[in-house]
């Protein structure tokens, strides 16, 4: 069967349990489960014959064994047994659950993933399947997956211009379904690329490391790289179930590449001895923070810069608050301007994330060796915002509409730069004059307030008002959330 047939058959029998009222999240989490244990049973026979630490009486064999009754019961079984187990197994199983209330279609899908050899398709093909199953999940905005899943052509882009090197490690705090890995190791296996057997062990095992706090992302991630070749059943997890802001993690990164969550007020959630989840409002108060904040982003800014060696580089998504924010956020900016090298910043359009009301730019950013003296020179700042209007379903961002950025960006060597009418430079003097050393800047003019005859069509004008007002409900929740204390 060729990869497009594959795909096509998963996809249809998603949309029959969607008809049971089984989401694609739910039926993403029991494609998991499923692929995972069907990967594990073809691993374990020969010629490879691995022990997969999955128990006997546990395994693939005595799923497909069973149909109906039997078969619900000893999946539940099943799945409470292998998500107390450790490493990468008990990762994937963490507080799994069965959300396929029919048997028979329990059974139909155990049928339909036990028919194909996985081993035997390549990476792509697997991986082209899942990220497919991601993006649908994301789109679904009644689940709130959309949180977790950054846009892939931006993703591209960043590491397109940060262009991440052999044997270096990667790291992302917050790294919902994996994208900011996947778009790196596709990079650095892009085609012309030729890595010695050194440097694909590296890549594979110890070049990536992330933190997601959520169980179900944090699941769906580790077998999104799983399924692209990255990681194996017998390591640890690189993916952390743990607050990255609790505390310094002790290592240090080459790169962080990051779409850090939206959202100003910080929470740590709290998983108590019977499993339950509850979340509380936390202010980090850490020695290597420059500033105490309850602000989420400018934690995760600050979190980013201690744990990137003293050459590292940075490339971080996060909104418009954090640019011009007074108090902590304005001490914050001053610091980062002047101990790291600062040098880059992409104005994001709206109407290209899944989570609505977010007007957001990614912020590029080399750590320098802290010996007193000021490192950024100057800031080049690229407009992508204004007269360009995206929506997620009639307009998606596409990667062609970043290569310009790109180009101006010029990764090759970004000391050689020209402005254009969209790129300008902005040197230091002038950002740490400004009032609260603001890095809102604009100079595009609005095509829009001048000449009625260029506005966008009408359901991209009602897709803008709507972010607009969401945005602006975030910003009064803040408010609100803050006078309730």
């Amino acid at each position: 069967m060729n990869a497009s047939t594959l795909i096509q058959k998963i996809w249809n029998f998603c949309h029959t349990l969607r008809d049971d009222g089984v989401g694609y999240g739910d039926y993403l989490e029991q494609l998991t489960y499923l692929l995972f244990l069907k990967l594990a049973h073809e691993y374990a026979q020969e010629p490879y014959g691995r022990d997969t630490h999955i128990p006997r009486g546990y395994d693939w064999a005595s799923l497909r064994s069973k149909t109906g009754e039997p078969l619900e019961a000893h999946y539940l079984a099943l799945l409470h047994r292998l998500g107390q187990g450790t490493g990468m197994l008990g990762a994937i199983f963490f507080k799994a659950q069965n959300k396929i209330q029919d048997p028979a279609k329990l059974s139909r899908l155990v049928q339909l993933i036990d028919a194909e050899d996985w081993i035997s398709l390549d990476a792509d093909t697997k991986g082209d399947l899942y990220e497919g199953l991601l993006q649908k999940n994301a789109e679904d905005t009644k689940s709130g997956a959309g949180q977790y899943f950054t846009p892939r052509p931006l993703i591209q882009a960043m590491v397109e211009c940060v262009r991440p090197e052999p044997m270096r490690t990667i790291a992302d705090p917050a790294c919902g379904t994996g994208g900011f890995f996947l778009g790196a190791y596709a990079w650095l296996t892009r085609p012309g690329q030729t890595l010695d057997r050194r440097q694909k062990e590296f890549l594979s095992r110890k070049t990536f490391s992330g933190n997601e706090i959520v169980a179900s992302a944090r699941r769906l991630c580790l077998m999104n790289l799983f399924l692209h070749s990255i990681g194996d059943l017998d390591d640890e997890p690189m993916v952390d179930r743990a607050d990255a802001l609790v505390g310094d993690p002790g290592w240090r990164y080459d790169y962080v590449l990051a779409n850090p969550p939206f959202g100003k007020k910080s929470s740590m959630t709290i998983t108590n001895a019977e499993g339950e989840e509850d979340r509380d409002a936390l202010t980090y108060e850490r020695q290597d923070f420059w500033e105490t904040t309850s602000n989420k982003q400018l934690n995760f800014l600050q979190h980013i810069v201690t744990i990137l060696k003293a050459s590292g580089k940075a490339a971080v998504v996060l909104p418009d608050n954090v640019l011009f924010e007074g108090g902590a956020g304005e001490r914050i900016r001053r610091k980062l301007l002047e101990t790291c090298e600062v040098h880059t910043l992409l104005r994001l359009p709206t109407g290209i994330f899944y989570a609505n009301g977010v007007k957001a730019n990614v912020l590029f950013f080399d750590n320098r060796l802290k010996d007193g003296q000021v490192h950024t020179q100057g800031l080049w700042i690229y407009d992508l915002r204004t007269n360009r209007h995206f929506t997620l379903k009639t307009r998606p961002l596409k990667f062609d509409d970043l290569r310009d950025f790109i180009t101006c960006y010029n990764p090759e060597n970004r000391f050689e730069r020209k402005e254009t009418e969209r790129f300008k430079y902005y040197p230091y003097a002038e950002l740490v004059a400004r009032d609260k050393a603001s890095l809102d800047l604009f100079w595009l003019k609005d095509d829009a307030l001048d000449n009625l005859d260029d506005l966008p069509p009408p359901q991209i004008l009602q897709q803008e008002i709507i972010e607009h007002l969401e945005a602006a409900l975030m910003a009064f929740r803040d408010v609100a959330a803050g006078l309730a204390k």
